[in-house]
């Protein structure tokens, strides 16, 4: 498919410029009709590779887009998941050009969304749409849901597997989102951590107290505030919250071995991050520590005076957002329970503490050694010439792990963006090379399962 791909690339280059113009910000109510046009203009695409059944679908958020093309008979069935929706811009002051008028500059395509997801997802659209200009049929059954809640924790996605099991059933659950582990270094992750994001907000008195009268005799927010986060954590980079490491395996040797494959440079890291020293917890490697340890983080503080200037205050209110990362058989609901019973615990005399969940979601592993990931690993060395990686990535994506689940089917990460790509950032970009390659690893994979 090289040629074909070569033939075809300039053509697929241009469209992926238009989906990327389309700001479908999913987080923004102002952005939903753009979102419903990256919908029905993804639903077009693949009408256009020759999916069939092709379906705009109605949640009570922002649509879902399926298409299938069925004909391979005792052939295996692959599900493709991506996401069309995408972050907001900001800041937009940071970008070099408009995040929403897609440029090419030194073999990269910038936009908001071109490595997260749409540059990725458009790789399978394309990948589909050469077989069936080339041969009229695809060597397997082919179906693709795509959503467009991904960056808001896919609310309705979950609901909708749940409820439509058997037009979902597959042999395997593709994804394209994640990346190689450098430049030249393919990779297939095979863990993702889980996730449960909060904020906890602090209140004392009914209103600020003027610090001259009532300082050092009132509970300051701020204060409790602090105190309350800094119980989290020992000395010792330990999360300190009891019960929080309950599910938490051991790691075994190969796994860590498998951790250690993965290059990673200190030295750089720092210099990089312009930092003089790395964090966490004590007895295990940075990418042990963001790879397959649990965390707690405090991801934004508020309270009090913020403006330009002195307000000599005792603050009412202070709140802080936080989010943990979980592993192995870590439950959700389990660890926020135990964060609730510690901050009962340690909360300081004259606090009142209230806590909100946001996100919650379950960690997944997956075997690298499964038929359906060994192969992808083949199909990245016909292409690349080199052996992807098995990583095991720190973030999460929520849905991977439903997939799994109710559609009892191995999920195959197989990530096409590079970790420098900018993603959720200014200047995000997209590598037309791996573009490019990604369409004819995709196809080579796909060959290889029938």
């Amino acid at each position: 498919m090289k040629q074909a791909v070569e033939k075809h690339k300039d053509q697929f280059i241009e469209e992926l410029k238009q989906y990327l113009r389309i700001p479908s910000i999913s987080s923004l109510s102002e952005y939903k009709g753009e979102v419903r046009r990256a919908a029905e203009w993804t639903a077009g695409a693949l009408e256009k590779a020759g999916m069939e059944h092709v379906e705009v679908i109605e949640t009570e958020g922002h649509p879902l887009v399926y298409a299938d093309w069925l004909h391979a008979p005792d052939k295996p069935t692959v599900l493709v998941y991506g996401h069309y929706d995408v972050q907001p811009e900001d800041p937009v002051d940071l970008w070099d050009t408009p995040p929403f008028e897609p440029v090419i500059r030194d073999g990269k395509i910038y936009a908001r969304g071109a490595t997260d997801d749409k540059g990725q997802l458009f790789i399978h659209i394309k990948a589909a749409e050469l077989f069936m200009r080339e041969y009229g049929k695809l060597p397997v059954n082919l179906k693709f849901i795509i959503e467009g809640e991904e960056e808001v924790a896919s609310p309705h996605l979950g609901p909708f597997i749940e409820g439509n099991q058997e037009r979902l059933s597959c042999d395997s659950v593709v994804i394209s989102d994640t990346s190689f582990s450098g430049k030249d270094q393919p990779a297939i992750c095979t863990s993702l951590r889980g996730a449960l994001a909060l904020q906890m907000t602090v209140r004392t008195a009914n209103s600020d107290l003027h610090s001259g009268t009532y300082g050092g005799g009132v509970p300051n927010a701020v204060h409790s505030l602090v105190s309350l986060l800094d119980s989290f954590h020992d000395d010792q980079g330990r999360i300190a919250v009891d019960g929080f490491y309950e599910g938490v395996p051991e790691p075994a040797e190969e796994l860590r071995r498998e951790v250690a494959e993965v290059p990673f440079d200190e030295e750089e890291t720092k210099r990089e991050l312009e930092i003089e020293d790395l964090y966490g917890e004590v007895g295990f490697s940075f990418k042990e520590r963001t790879g397959i340890r649990p965390t707690l983080e405090i991801n934004g503080i508020t309270g009090g005076f913020q403006g330009e200037g002195l307000k000599t205050i005792v603050p009412k209110e202070a709140s802080a957002k936080i989010s943990c990362r979980l592993v192995g058989d870590q439950d959700p609901r389990a660890v926020y329970d135990a964060v609730k019973r510690h901050v009962e615990q340690y909360k300081p005399v004259g606090a009142k503490v209230h806590l909100e969940k946001f996100i919650q979601a379950d960690p997944v592993a997956m075997d690298s050694q499964n038929a359906f990931i060994q192969a992808a690993a083949e199909a990245y060395e016909d292409v690349y010439q080199i052996r992807p990686l098995f990583p095991k990535e720190g973030g999460s994506i929520p849905i991977v792990e439903v997939f799994g689940r109710v559609l009892e089917a191995p999920v195959v990460l197989m990530g096409f963006g590079l970790p420098t790509e900018n993603l959720h950032a200014p200047n995000e970009h997209f590598h037309l090379d791996n573009f490019t390659k990604g369409i004819e690893t995709v196809t080579q994979y796909l060959q290889k399962l029938s």
